[in-house]
């Protein structure tokens, strides 16, 4: 069994957060968020970014994340917790499980509800086609047997590129820019489109389709 060491010899992660303290409420609560929507994660709060075990008031600490959890997380994040003990400071560890409900929301500084998700060390704000493809995964959105042009004049466009951004996809297709976001999220769900980000720019290519 792993000890809070060695789970601090791993770094920051796309699964693993340091905090040194919760003084953010709406602030961690886009984390809570974001390993929920990906995931799930381990925060450990007490801890420098650089792993510095500094230490915390596990019961202040535990508030806070039961607050932000609450009030500014939408719907309401379900998370674990507890304390560890290097030295003469303390550490609570808060574990945060991947969820089939995403997407998960959490409110932003203005009053909006925004979602968000972790790729690498990174918390990043979900573009609208990550999040229709959340949406068509939870309904459950099923693949037609065959595709009409409308659908396979978008999926044609993967051809001749590697990977295409969501603005060459709109500038390339005769489409709407309503129906390429539609038609681009059900690809996504279905697994004929693959979409990796570089860095916070999301990239779309082809799954080697065969329609």
């Amino acid at each position: 069994m792993l000890t809070i060491s060695n789970y601090i010899k791993q770094g920051e992660n796309q699964t693993q957060d340091f905090k040194f303290a919760i003084d953010d409420q709406k602030k961690i609560a886009r984390t809570l968020v974001a390993f929920a929507n990906t995931d799930g994660g381990r925060l450990l709060i007490g801890v420098k970014d650089s792993g510095k075990v500094v230490g915390c008031n596990p019961e202040e600490e535990f508030h806070m994340i039961e607050g932000a959890a609450q009030m500014y997380c939408k719907p309401l994040i379900e998370f674990k917790s507890q304390v560890h003990k290097e030295g003469f400071r303390m550490v609570l560890e808060v574990i945060v499980e991947s969820n089939s409900k995403r997407p998960f929301l959490a409110l932003d500084e203005e009053g909006k509800w925004k979602s968000y998700f972790r790729k690498d060390a990174n918390t990043l704000l979900v573009n609208k086609i990550l999040f229709k493809v959340w949406q068509y995964e939870a309904r459950k959105t099923a693949r037609p047997e065959k595709f009409s042009e409308e659908e396979l004049s978008l999926l044609n466009l993967f051809e001749n590129d590697a990977a295409l951004t969501l603005s060459q996809l709109y500038r390339k297709s005769d489409l709407s820019m309503k129906s390429v976001d539609h038609w681009l999220a059900l690809f996504v769900s279905w697994g004929l489109v693959e979409m990796k980000f570089e860095g916070e720019k999301a990239v779309y290519s082809s799954m080697e389709l065969k329609v």
